[in-house]
């Protein structure tokens, strides 16, 4: 089973700082992580996606300092990963046709998961925190009106008028009105 982007930065911030099982399951939930990455994009060099893997992990293991621990692990992970297969290119010499140049270089989506992430946490920011929790709640987390309230100790139209306002709020600031 694959780690979630979750598990995978816990384990990461554990293994900064100095717990060692954490860091041993991030390194062992990223060789299938890695190899899958490259497998897809180096069809059928068994050989080189294994050197890839090896490659890559010890650069996450000697780049671990750069990580920071407020953005998403796997964007930073994967990035690390392109830019290994990148070399990989350029020592080998490999030429690629330029249409499907972008499929092999994407990192499975998570740089567009990671700004749409930075985006929504910049939005919200600008709320009130009890807007911005509601709002988390209710339109990512997916809980119900109901079940928002019951976290927060709140009535069900506090809920509404709190969601309302602070999309309100950020339509505004979106727009340019601040």
């Amino acid at each position: 089973m694959r780690a979630s982007e979750d598990q995978l930065r816990l384990w990461m911030i554990g293994g900064l700082d100095g717990d060692s099982r954490a860091y041993t399951a991030l390194l062992d939930a990223l060789v299938p992580m890695l190899r899958s990455f490259f497998a897809r994009r180096l069809r059928g060099a068994t050989e080189d996606v294994e050197d890839l893997v090896q490659e890559t992990m010890i650069a996450i293991h000697t780049r671990r300092a750069s990580y920071d621990r407020d953005r998403m692990f796997t964007a930073w992970a994967y990035a690390i990963a392109r830019y290994k297969m990148i070399d990989h290119f350029r020592r080998r010499r490999v030429t690629l046709p330029m249409e499907g140049l972008e499929d092999i270089l994407v990192a499975e989506g998570f740089e567009d998961a990671a700004s749409a992430r930075m985006d929504v946490d910049r939005l919200l920011g600008g709320l009130s925190a009890k807007q911005e929790r509601i709002i988390r709640q209710t339109r990512i987390e997916g809980l119900s009106t109901a079940e928002a309230a019951a976290r927060g100790d709140i009535s069900e139209s506090d809920v509404k008028v709190s969601v309302h306002r602070g999309l309100l709020a950020m339509a505004k600031r979106l727009a340019g009105g601040s």
